[in-house]
Order: C-alpha cells, then sequence, then structure tokens
C-alpha cells in the first residue's frame, strides 16, 4: 500500500468520524435559536409585534445558555463558535433591526431603513471584532472581566425599548427620535466602551443559599411572563444607566495597573558606594609600535 492510500484512508475515517453527542447538544439549542431569530423577522412583517419581540427575547435567553451547556459537558468546537457568531448576527443584527423597521422606521423612507440597515451591520461589525480579539496576547488580564463596545444580545434587547413602553400604552415617539436611538445603540456597540461582561464572577451558590436562589429565579421568571414590557424596560433603561460604572472601573483598574507597571520597572537608587567608581590605573604595557614607518 502506498503512502498515498494511508492517507487517503485516514481522511475517510476522521470524514465519516462519529460526532460527540455532547457537541451536538449546544449546537441544537444555537439552531434553535436560529429559528427563534427568523421566526421574528416573519412576526413583524406579519404586524405581530408582541410575538415578534417575545422570539428575540427567547432568542437572546438561548444565546446565554449554549455557551455555558457547551461549558458543562465539555462540547465546545470551533464549529459551535462559528455557528454561534452567525446566529447573534441573524437574532441580534437582522431581526431587531427589521422588527423596528415595520414597526416605526419605514415611516421615514430611505432613512428608516439606513438607520435599521446600520444597526444590523454594527452588530456584525461588533461580532466581528469580538472574534478576532479572543486570543489577543496584548490585553491585561482584567480586561477579561468587560467587554469592548455594548455585546449583541444586550444591544438587541435595550434597542427595542420603544416598543416596549408602546406596548405600556407610552404614546409612540416621532420616527425621528427612533431612528436616532437606534443609531445611538449601533454606536454603543462598535465603540471602545469598556463594559462589564461578570464572566469571571464565580457563580458557585453556597449550599445554604441553593433553595433561595431558585425562589428568586422562580420569581423572576414569573415576573418576566406576567409583566415582560415592564421588567423589559426596567432591564433596559438600568443597563443604560449602568455603562458609565462599567467605563469608570475599567480605568480606574487601568490606573492601578500602568502605577504597579511603572513602580516595578523604576530603577533602584544607587548607594554612595556603588555610585563611586575606581580609577582606573593606566596600563604599563604599550601597544604602540616600537618604529614607525
Amino acid at each position: 500500500m502506498t503512502p498515498f492510500d494511508n492517507n487517503s484512508s485516514e481522511l475517510r475515517r476522521r470524514r465519516f468520524r462519529p460526532i460527540p453527542v455532547r457537541m451536538l447538544v449546544p449546537n441544537m439549542i444555537t439552531l434553535l435559536a436560529i429559528c427563534a431569530g427568523l421566526t421574528a423577522i416573519r412576526l413583524s412583517t406579519e404586524g405581530r409585534m408582541e410575538l415578534a419581540v417575545a422570539a428575540i427575547v427567547f432568542a437572546a435567553i438561548l444565546d446565554g445558555i449554549d455557551g455555558r451547556v457547551a461549558r458543562m459537558i465539555k462540547g465546545q468546537s470551533k464549529f459551535g463558535a462559528e455557528l454561534d457568531s452567525l446566529a447573534d448576527f441573524v437574532n441580534f443584527g437582522v431581526a431587531p433591526g427589521l422588527i423596528l423597521y415595520f414597526w416605526q422606521l419605514h415611516e421615514l423612507n430611505n432613512g428608516g431603513w439606513i438607520a435599521a440597515m446600520v444597526f444590523a451591520i454594527s452588530g456584525g461589525l461588533r461580532l466581528a471584532r469580538f472574534n478576532a480579539s479572543i486570543d489577543d496576547p496584548n490585553k491585561p488580564a482584567f480586561a477579561a472581566n468587560y467587554f469592548t463596545g455594548v455585546p449583541a444580545p444586550a444591544g438587541a434587547i435595550t434597542v427595542l425599548l420603544p416598543i416596549y413602553l408602546a406596548f405600556l400604552g407610552v404614546p409612540m415617539p416621532p420616527a425621528t427620535l427612533t431612528a436616532f436611538y437606534t443609531l445611538l445603540i449601533a454606536f454603543l456597540m462598535v465603540s471602545r466602551l469598556p463594559v462589564f461582561s461578570g464572566k469571571t464572577v464565580k457563580m458557585r451558590v453556597p449550599p445554604e443559599m441553593v433553595l433561595p436562589v431558585f425562589v428568586a429565579v422562580v420569581f423572576f421568571v414569573a415576573l418576566l411572563i406576567g409583566y415582560p414590557w415592564h421588567i423589559l424596560s426596567a432591564g433596559s433603561v438600568a443597563y443604560l444607566i449602568s455603562l458609565p460604572w462599567g467605563w469608570k472601573s475599567y480605568r480606574d483598574q487601568e490606573r492601578q495597573l500602568v502605577a504597579q507597571t511603572q513602580a516595578a520597572s523604576a530603577p533602584a537608587a544607587t548607594s554612595p558606594a556603588a555610585s563611586y567608581a575606581a580609577p582606573v590605573a593606566e596600563s604599563d604595557h604599550d601597544d604602540r609600535p616600537t618604529h614607525l614607518h
């Protein structure tokens, strides 16, 4: 058998190697999230805005689950990471922009479409920058606890705030104001604003607090189901207000790191004995030639 035949058989074995179930589970959750985002687009074209917004919220919940499930069952894969990025672009970039366009931005004609398109493109750029900076070796250790710019799921939830308020009976704002707000959230997504992520915060719950935490989670879910627009409106406003605190926390840690680096690199004070240099004795040996021609 030639080496070429060996390579061909090895490629066939790799091609038809069964995929572990633990890698299929998070990918199925991600595909379900994509289905939710695409369904939200269809519902918005049919004018069923409440169900469309609910589908986006459901996609955001699934987006927060798939990664944790993959880490829990050790089912991470490069394919899953790429699929998750595609899902985020569809669910939190394209779908919210189209929902806002069909809800009100269409009144501005081309201006409204530009605002919706800029938001969708900003979501894609935000995700591309996140994927490119994952393995950045120049990032300080504390930067792992911060996002650069508002993450796509949070941007999708907050950009729909005018729709939440309309569902609560608040008069619909002018279409120009909605377009400006859409562009503002798009700018926050592609900006260099440090946003607290909480990824490195340990989520271990003491044994005596397990039952209270379960009750709190059930209570929050019940509130979200019973009063969805109140909870989403309050959460969106609270999140936008908290952004300056994340920026301040990042700057404080950055200044602290710079001060520590400067202190460590500062030269040690030299002692008087070390600063004194003994005179160099002249050499008795003369390297000059005896006869100069």
